[in-house]
């Protein structure tokens, strides 16, 4: 028979650890024997409820870094500023301040670089946002400057955008509907691969309706505009822009002297209307005129020129008496606004 030391050795190895071999002088049992199945990670004392709950232990604050911990620490100098009188004293200190936050001016702008803008006209922007933060800054108000200053910046390059990059001045609300429609393409794209999305899609994705969606979808097209030197897509001879704009109608001229002689037309005697409209409407010589008539040329002539006289006549002296009464009205409306003295 093995001895003791031996057989503990191997039970020990059998379950994965070595223990030291027992003595052979017996050790004091404890009062209150130790089962033989494993006890848990944290056994309670006999005398402690198993029921209460144990306190949270307190964890440690994450050293989470904020994205603008290099913000440099300026409230003193803000209340400086407030305190100080205008004066070289004081804008001394105001290009102090803006100095020490221009690298956070520039990092906002650099959010909205590949824009169709150009990067250094962009920190300009944002640097004139910056002296407009700083000038209406209050710290009286209790908030940091940067949650002042971040709003205003970022505001100032948006406005810029809207109000300097578009080739077409759109009103604010198409603007809207563009950028929300712009967005929901973009997502649609993923997801209906080789087709353009619908309008009804755009406007389900965007929450709009199909009017919005389709307004927005013209106002694509709006921010820049082609060179009308541009040639058109699919043509191959140089057909550009410029070629499918349309001339003057030399026809226009005329049309507001056709509407005036109407009604004195109208009112001449029918043999004088049909001469007029075998001259100017058939084009025929007086000679066909006076054959044509039984009247001799030299009366076609006398007439032509009888009612041609007479009708522009009627004409301008009703002209003359429109812009008469017209200035007649406007002397009375500028009488009736202009209040009168006590």
């Amino acid at each position: 028979m093995r001895p003791d030391a031996a057989r503990f050795q191997d039970t020990s190895r059998h379950h994965g650890a070595v223990r030291p071999a027992r003595s052979k002088t017996p050790h004091p049992q404890p009062p209150h024997p130790q089962p033989p199945h494993p006890q848990p990670p944290h056994p309670q004392p006999p005398h402690a409820e198993p029921s209460r709950p144990q306190p949270p232990r307190p964890q440690r604050p994450r050293s989470k870094r904020h994205p603008h911990d290099d913000a440099p620490d300026t409230a003193a100098a803000f209340q400086r500023l407030c305190a100080l009188p205008h004066g070289p004293e004081r804008d001394a200190l105001r290009e102090e301040l803006v100095r020490a936050w221009l690298p956070m001016a520039e990092r906002l702008a650099g959010r909205f670089r590949n824009r169709g803008e150009a990067l250094d006209d962009l920190r300009q922007v944002a640097a004139l946002g910056l002296v407009k933060a700083i000038d209406r800054y209050d710290p009286e108000r209790g908030n940091a400057f940067e949650s002042y200053a971040v709003p205003t910046v970022t505001g100032e390059i948006k406005r810029h955008f809207r109000d300097h990059m578009w080739t077409l001045h759109v009103p604010r609300r198409v603007q809207d509907l563009r950028n929300r429609v712009r967005f929901a393409c973009q997502d649609l794209t993923q997801t209906t691969p080789g087709r353009h999305p619908s309008v009804a899609e755009i406007a389900e994705r965007a929450g709009m309706s199909e009017e919005d969606a389709a307004t927005g979808l013209e106002a694509l097209d709006s921010f820049t505009a082609l060179s009308l030197d541009a040639e058109l897509p699919g043509s191959d001879d140089g057909y550009a822009l410029r070629d499918t704009l349309g001339g003057p109608d030399p026809a226009l001229d005329v049309v507001v002297d056709r509407e005036a002689v109407k009604p004195r037309l109208a009112q001449l005697p029918e043999r004088e209307r049909t001469i007029l409209y075998l001259r100017f409407f058939r084009d025929m010589t007086q000679s066909r005129i006076a054959e044509h008539l039984g009247i001799s040329q030299m009366h076609v002539s006398r007439l032509i020129s009888r009612c041609c006289g007479r009708m522009r006549e009627e004409v301008l002296r009703e002209s003359s008496h429109h812009a008469a009464a017209a200035r007649r009205e406007e002397r009375a409306r500028a009488a009736r606004v202009t209040p009168t003295a006590a």
